[in-house]
């Protein structure tokens, strides 16, 4: 059975969002995650996969062009159960159809969830994965779906389904194999910088708490997102992480601004 996760320190902080207090009245935030870089077919910029030796032992390959490491794998490297229940998820749904798919999703998801981010790990593996979270998402309309996606091509078939789905907001996210298509089907577009000056270069907001992502009112909005996570030594990643001095990060001690 595949299993939702608690809201992590970014994830969160959308509680204190007014904008999204119309789903969150008395809910949660919850998340859905899989295994990175096994699960991301169109990844390029990020690819990063926990790699599991003979002896059981894990560790981290990045993907040949890789520019930053996914911070997402770099979890599942250090946290054993956090490898595990992303694992579970992704095997458990990888080999089922869509009605199955659904199915297994409705059946784990939490009574008390309001707004759910589909995949601090992972990506829409396959379009029919893809088109499964649209019909959870048309059944329980009062609960706000988001995510980043480099799977644009999926998002492209079925783009009717997807704007008439004000509970499922999308966005692509550059560094994946088919970049060229966000600008031209115009989709809502994530970048990550190395830098606010970057962000600040091309006239991009940076969000730091999700909002961005989620509020189904800035959907057609673009954003930056600062550079995080831990970065292959000496690479220009771990240069500009270093050089943020932790504005990258995210800590459940963090205020954020309304």
């Amino acid at each position: 059975m595949v299993k939702f996760s608690k809201a992590n320190a970014k994830i969160e902080a959308l509680k204190e969002v007014p904008s999204l207090q119309k789903y969150l009245k008395g809910k949660k935030v919850y998340s859905f995650d899989l295994l990175s870089g096994y699960s991301c077919p169109f990844a390029k910029q990020c690819l990063s996969k926990a790699t599991v030796n003979d002896e059981g032992k894990r560790k981290i390959k990045d993907g040949p062009d890789t520019e930053f490491r996914c911070f997402s794998a770099s979890q599942e490297v250090q946290y054993t159960n956090v490898y595990n229940l992303r694992k579970n998820n992704y095997d458990a749904l990888r080999g089922l159809d869509v009605k199955e798919m659904v199915k297994e999703i409705l059946s784990a998801m939490p009574k008390d969830m309001g707004v759910c981010r589909i995949h601090v790990a992972g990506d829409f593996f396959n379009e029919d994965y893809f088109y499964a979270w649209l019909v959870v998402a048309n059944l329980n309309p009062h609960i706000l779906f988001y995510a980043y996606t480099k799977s644009l091509r999926y998002w492209i078939a079925n783009m009717d389904f997807v704007n008439e789905r004000p509970n499922f907001v999308l966005t692509a996210s550059y560094g994946g194999r088919e970049d060229g298509l966000i600008g031209s089907h115009n989709l809502r577009s994530a970048k990550v910088v190395f830098s606010e000056q970057e962000a600040y270069s091309q006239n991009l907001e940076i969000d730091h708490d999700d909002s961005h992502a989620a509020d189904p009112a800035k959907k057609n909005d673009d954003f930056a997102l600062l550079i995080h996570g831990t970065q292959p030594k000496g690479s220009e990643a771990a240069v500009a992480l270093k050089e943020l001095k932790g504005k990258g990060s995210y800590s459940r001690k963090k205020k954020v601004a309304a």
